[in-house]
């Protein structure tokens, strides 16, 4: 088996070559994080070859985990070949990861993708000349547009074969002789030039990891100490410095860029779109027009014919009919037309709104907008404390909360990397889109309420924010955020297929959710509502109040009565949505379905708003089960990317006490507002509001440990 490792930064196209190369679908996105574990498939044409889509990385300098995913891969685990993938519009930058990449002994093919962008610009490369200077195969590329794929296919399938490694980046004399000394003391192995860089540089995974003895140790810090002292500066800017100046000496006379001093259309883009004014008015009112064509038109056409006709008037009336020419019996056509086509009818009925706003998403992701809003909220979070990197898995978990999750590997430090992987879930996710739609639909009796939807997004980063904020008051996550460093790509026209597949993927995931775990839920939810214990024993039941769900309902119930909605309905949709959170939707269909008497079709928004005695106690719900604990799949990625039950255990606390809280504060201090009296529950909200304004507000400590643990509570 040969296995070629694809290799770049994180904005240089890799997985779309991935992509091409092995026919897969992975997700394509303009930021880092999109790659946050090795993807592997075979080679279109040739199963023996296996292609390794490693995470986007800027150096072999690991600071993050992701960045620790890719060395060790290359390192130790030797493909047969590594494909370079390298944004040519951004030669010089992109060439730093190359140096690093032919000192490891490997073959290498570079593959200089989006050759066309840089035809636009008029830049101009020598590829054969590029090609005699390091040694390995160049090859021009466009790997959107298919352009030169069949050509680096071959050129790294060649490369595996022939084991022809390249030329090493070659620096000053001073430099280099300190590197030869220090690579005797070494142990010898076929990368011996790199860990002698690495030692120079004394990257402490490096040292762990050869183990050498005090002897060594003090020689190389010798001799390091030297060089520092003569050059002035310390070891990794040496090297750093070295490297560019190779970089530069490899492009003279090969890289010739147009100096016209013409601003290009991305840079006009720009200049309105991240001026320090604009931008959040102009963020603000896209996410309003994507909710407004997802909730209040396109979207809202298809779901209200899903709700209102295809479900009860084709599926649940025609099944009746089927099942009753077959005479089964009542419970049966019970447990299928009210508890699994109505369970499943709920949610599934949103997907139409939810195709929309995935669409939109995506194309404001691959034209390269939303890399834009990452720039501009790192300018407002570090005035917080906060690090940029941390929206990047905000945004993300716009589609899922597992991966949103997952990309906080992107985050250097681990205080902040444990925060966002904290507070990134109670993003409004797919999932969690059916529950706006609906709650935001009952407040307003069906009527237009896309601007109920697009409040709530708003909301949510806001809340996020916040808990963010007041975490990072404590002792725990105090302390200055990582830099944020992130490559805005160019504006272009979005790839029609990238943004199909991306919002088909979505759509997908809650599908098969629907199909699979949502199926079994909905059984179980028209179980506990149609069965129950009666004078009789146990049995159906002819009241839903006698039924094993109410009985559990109401017993939760009083909980979330400060919270406005402390009745066994509600309670028991909200508890469902631990297993998923568009179980929440099907178990309110469910209940719809149950509690109708009428013989007609109900009224999904009439009859959900009946769960709620003000709009006040609805928001309070959409609150809650925006923030509090996610899913069972998310809880599991969270447990497994913190490593360590009690900070696992610290993160659900946190997000069921926050969750509670401002669903409190909505619903107690809204009702207080608007003429209702005031109560033991109205001050306890004031109380702990005051309590969050002073932990956000409060002076930041800046001088504590990047390492965190539980005791630093």
């Amino acid at each position: 088996m040969i296995k070629i490792a694809l290799a770049g930064n994180p904005n240089s196209g890799k997985t779309t070559l991935f992509n091409a190369l092995t026919g897969s679908s992975q997700y394509v996105g303009n930021w880092p994080g999109v790659t946050v574990e090795k993807k592997e498939g075979r080679l279109k044409g040739q199963p023996e070859i296996v292609i390794q889509d490693l995470p986007g990385i800027y150096s072999l300098s690991p600071y993050t985990p992701e960045e620790v995913v890719t060395r060790n891969y290359l390192i130790h685990e030797k493909p047969n070949a590594i494909l370079n993938i390298v944004d040519a519009s951004t030669l010089e930058r992109n060439l730093y990861l190359t140096s690093q990449l032919l000192e490891l002994n490997l073959p290498v093919v570079v593959a200089l993708n989006m050759m066309d962008i840089v035809r636009k610009q008029k830049d101009k490369i020598d590829v054969e000349a590029l090609s005699r200077r390091l040694g390995c195969p160049v090859i021009e590329l466009s790997a959107a547009s298919g352009q030169g794929i069949d050509e680096v296919s071959k050129a790294a399938v060649a490369a595996a074969l022939g084991k022809k490694t390249p030329h090493v980046s070659e620096f000053s004399k001073p430099v280099e002789d300190v590197l030869s000394s220090i690579e005797v003391l070494l142990p010898k192995s076929e990368e011996s030039r790199w860990y002698a860089i690495k030692v120079f540089e004394n990257d402490a995974k490096v040292l762990d990891e050869l183990k050498l003895d005090p002897a060594s140790l003090k020689k190389i810090n010798v001799l390091r100490e030297g060089l520092e002292t003569e050059m002035d500066d310390d070891a990794e800017s040496i090297i750093t410095d070295e490297r560019y100046t190779w970089i530069a000496g490899i492009l003279d006379g090969v890289y010739k860029k147009n100096r016209t001093h013409t601003l290009s259309i991305s840079d006009k883009i720009d200049k309105i779109v991240t001026n320090r004014w604009l931008a959040l008015p102009i963020f603000v009112l896209v996410m309003g027009l994507v909710y407004y064509l997802s909730i209040s038109t396109i979207g809202t056409y298809c779901t209200d014919w899903v709700n209102d006709v295809f479900v009860p008037e084709w599926c649940q009336a025609n099944m009746t009919t089927f099942l009753e020419s077959l005479h089964a019996s009542d419970s049966v056509i019970s447990l299928v037309v009210d508890g699994i086509i109505g369970g499943l009818g709920a949610p599934l009925g949103f997907v139409p709104q939810m195709a929309v706003i995935f669409l939109c998403l995506s194309f404001l992701e691959d034209c390269g907008y939303m890399s834009r809003i990452a720039f501009i909220m790192d300018r407002i979070f570090r005035r917080f404390g906060l690090s940029g990197k941390s929206f990047i898995s905000f945004m993300v978990s716009t589609g899922c909360g597992v991966p949103g999750i997952m990309a906080a590997r992107t985050i250097e430090e681990e205080r902040d990397r444990k925060m966002t992987m904290i507070v990134t879930t109670s993003m409004p996710c797919g999932a969690k889109l059916p529950i706006i739609a609906l709650i935001a639909g009952a407040i307003m009796g069906g009527a237009d309420a896309w601007w109920i939807a697009w409040a709530t997004y708003i909301f949510g980063i806001f809340a996020i924010i916040l808990s963010a904020l007041i975490l990072k008051h404590t002792k725990m996550f105090a302390g200055e955020p990582a830099p944020f460093i992130m490559e805005l790509p160019a504006y272009h026209w979005p790839r029609v297929n990238n943004v199909l597949r991306q919002t088909w993927q979505r759509c997908w995931h809650f599908i098969k959710k629907a199909g699979t775990i949502l199926f079994v839920c909905c059984v179980v939810t028209w179980f506990l509502l149609t069965y129950g214990f009666t004078a009789d024993g146990f049995g159906m039941v002819d009241e839903v109040g006698q039924s094993l769900m109410a009985a559990i309902g109401g017993w939760i119930a009083p909980l979330f009565a400060p919270l406005g909605w402390g009745n066994w309905q509600a309670t028991a949709a909200s508890l469902s949505g631990f297993v998923a959170k568009e179980q929440i939707v099907s178990t309110m269909g469910v209940l719809v379905n149950v509690l109708d008497e009428t013989g007609e079709d109900p009224a999904l928004w009439t009859a959900v708003m009946t769960m709620f005695p003000s709009a006040w106690a609805a928001l309070s719900f959409l609150a809650f089960n925006l923030l509090d604990a996610p899913c069972l799949a998310a809880i599991s990625t969270l447990a497994k990317e913190m490593n360590d039950r009690k900070w696992t255990w610290f993160a659900i606390g946190w997000q069921m006490f926050y969750a509670y809280t401002v669903a409190l504060i909505i619903d107690q201090l809204g009702t207080w507002f608007t003429g209702g009296g005031f109560g033991i529950g109205t001050a306890a909200a004031l109380v702990i509001l005051g309590w969050y304004l002073y932990m956000i507000f409060k002076p930041m400590k800046k001088s504590v440990p990047s390492r965190v643990g539980m005791n630093a509570a």
